[in-house]
């Protein structure tokens, strides 16, 4: 009789548990009971739904659970910790529930509900040496936030564990009202967010028209991009501060949820001709609004006002460096606002990723080119959605990259300091095997615009079809530090799996890219690399259900296509990748 296999998989482990619990207890059993429960069903029940985690069961005095992602089982942890300093602000000392949290990667195995195995093992034991309220994590851990969360790690070195066969270096995260600081014991203070640092949250529509979304989504957008472009500057990309739109949010939690110092918040009003804009800038850390004005301009002004905007923030926040830069705004605006108008519409669609949004797009930036044929973005917004739809499969590269180039060549001629115009171009020559052509593009945009998380992405892929896994690797942890929230961000996990399976890093590899086909269902490239990983690991069943998956999504996948068609620019790497499908049952 064949023995089941068991089923097995990479995840992410949390485990919880009440500091002093036996103590707690014996003081007060009933209400020590009560005051965890509703501790757990108030915040981190929800906290770890919040975090598309699961709860896998509950441990008398805590929790374990698992998560698909790395990150967002830190940022689970860290806003349990904050809320539970919260919680207990009012209470006295030898009255408080304190967690402790130790967070692991592993191979685990799960079986009637439940997991087992070393991986949580070494998570239970990793909060077991977590300081009450505090968190404890493996190197596995840190290697894959680092750069992605911006909170101080403190190296504990390499401990033995109890039941654990070998050592497991491990690194405490300092959290807490002195977030930014590292340990109490003598180690220098370390800045938790970039001081240049800022998100601009979507500007409500005031205008009693929902139909001028996209007028006012396009203003911020607009200064966004110019703020983005001040050398130091780290700015979140809007694809990820519009994840807040519509919603009532505390620019606090705002701010540390996705690392910044400072916040922009805003409103538009238009009626008929006329505009008026209202901004605001709240630096986080010290609570304060720092500037605030309102402009009542002709519509045919809006580009002035946006350029005074982010003339007076810039002022405001690092007036020495607006001194020494004589920073102004380096944007060709259209000659037509009307040009201007159909390609904020167009941006409304694009960036909802999908086929027949990014038809819809063509079809306005067709007609904000007839009104203006010189207009840099809208050209080069063009040749981006060409390309954008050959990635995905939506296009044939055939017909859509001589449209792409002529429209990013166009593009560059109008506006030649236009990171969009550079990265639509970089993605032609990428997909037309000028890789070197490729990253040299790629590499100028950043120049332009270092906050540019699209470009990040492009350039980590010419990367990795370069041979330079750990350069391409990097890049896309930038560009999901850039935009965590991002539509785009499925494909930015899935270069980043990639990058891995290039390097060999298999097990990596695979989490990675179950992330990217968790975001996004439809991602062909996150498939094959999910196929060929588990090819190479000898995981036979992953890699069947993987395969599967990569014929509904492509259904003309074989090994010709792949030895043909993909931009290797060295042999060895397209030799690995065809093994990897060999030995995933590919032919």
């Amino acid at each position: 009789m064949a023995t089941k296999r068991l089923e097995r998989r990479l995840t992410t482990i949390l485990a919880a548990d009440v500091a002093g619990y036996t103590r707690l207890t014996s003081l007060d059993e009933e209400g020590t009971h009560l005051q965890l429960k509703e501790h757990l069903q108030a915040l981190v029940d929800p906290k770890i739904s919040e975090y598309r985690g699961h709860v896998v069961k509950n441990t008398g005095d805590g929790v374990l659970a698992e998560f698909s992602s790395v990150v967002d089982a830190v940022r689970c942890a860290i806003d349990v910790q904050h809320g539970m300093a919260e919680r207990n602000a009012s209470l006295p000392q030898d009255g408080r529930i304190e967690f402790r949290i130790g967070i692991n990667v592993g191979d685990v195995i799960i079986d009637r509900g439940d997991i087992f195995g070393d991986g949580v093992n070494v998570a239970v034991r990793l909060e077991g040496i977590a300081e009450p309220g505090g968190i404890c994590v493996s190197a596995r851990v840190q290697e894959y936030v680092r750069g992605q969360v911006e909170i101080p790690f403190e190296d504990v070195g390499e401990r033995r564990l109890k039941n654990i066969a070998r050592p497991v270096r491990a690194y405490a995260i300092k959290i807490g009202a002195q977030a930014s600081l590292a340990s109490s014991s003598g180690i220098p203070a370390v800045p938790s967010v970039p001081r240049l640092s800022m998100v601009v949250l979507p500007f409500a529509n005031l205008s009693g028209d929902p139909g001028q979304d996209y007028f006012v989504d396009g203003v911020t957008e607009d200064l966004t991009t110019e703020l983005s472009r001040l050398a130091g500057s780290f700015v979140i990309a809007h694809n990820t501060a519009f994840t807040f739109k519509g919603k009532s949010v505390d620019v606090k939690r705002v701010a540390r949820e996705l690392g910044v110092r400072y916040v922009v918040e805003g409103s538009v009003r238009r009626s008929g001709d006329r505009v008026r804009i209202t901004a605001q800038l709240n630096d986080t850390a010290s609570g304060s609004h720092i500037w605030a004005e309102h402009y009542d301009r002709d519509l045919t002004d809006v580009f002035a006002v946006q350029d005074e905007i982010t003339d007076a923030i810039v002022a405001a926040i690092e007036p020495q460096i607006y001194a020494a830069e004589n920073f102004h705004s380096r944007r060709k605006p259209p000659s037509s606002v009307d040009a201007w108008d159909l390609v904020m519409r167009a941006l409304s669609h694009h960036w909802r990723v999908t086929r027949p949004d990014s038809l819809a797009a063509q079809a306005l930036l067709e007609r904000a080119i007839s009104i203006d044929p010189n207009y840099g973005q809208a050209l080069a917004l063009l040749a981006t959605n060409h390309m954008f739809g050959v990635h995905l499969g939506w296009r044939d590269i055939a017909t859509a990259a001589p449209v792409a180039e002529q429209a990013a060549l166009a593009a560059i001629a109008a506006d030649s300091e236009d990171a969009w115009a550079h990265t639509a171009l970089g993605s032609v020559y990428f997909s037309t095997r000028r890789l070197d052509q490729s990253l040299a593009e790629f590499e100028l945009a950043l120049q332009l615009n270092p906050n540019f998380s699209l470009a990040q992405g492009y350039y980590a892929l010419a990367l990795c079809y370069s041979g330079r896994w750990e350069d391409a690797f990097a890049a896309t942890q930038r560009a999901i530090r850039q935009s965590p929230r991002d539509p785009s961000s499925a494909i930015y996990y899935g270069v980043a799996a990639y990058a891995q399976f290039v390097g060999r890093n298999y097990q990596e590899a695979i989490a990675l890219a179950r992330e990217a086909t968790r975001q996004r269902g439809d991602l062909t490239g996150a498939y094959r690399v999910l196929t060929v990983a588990a090819g190479m690991t000898g995981q036979i069943e992953l890699a069947g259900t993987a395969l599967q998956e990569l014929r509904r999504t492509q259904p003309n996948i074989s090994l010709a296509w792949i030895a043909t068609q993909l931009p290797w620019k060295l042999d060895a790497d397209r030799e690995h990748y065809l093994e990897g499908f060999r030995r995933a049952g590919l032919e």
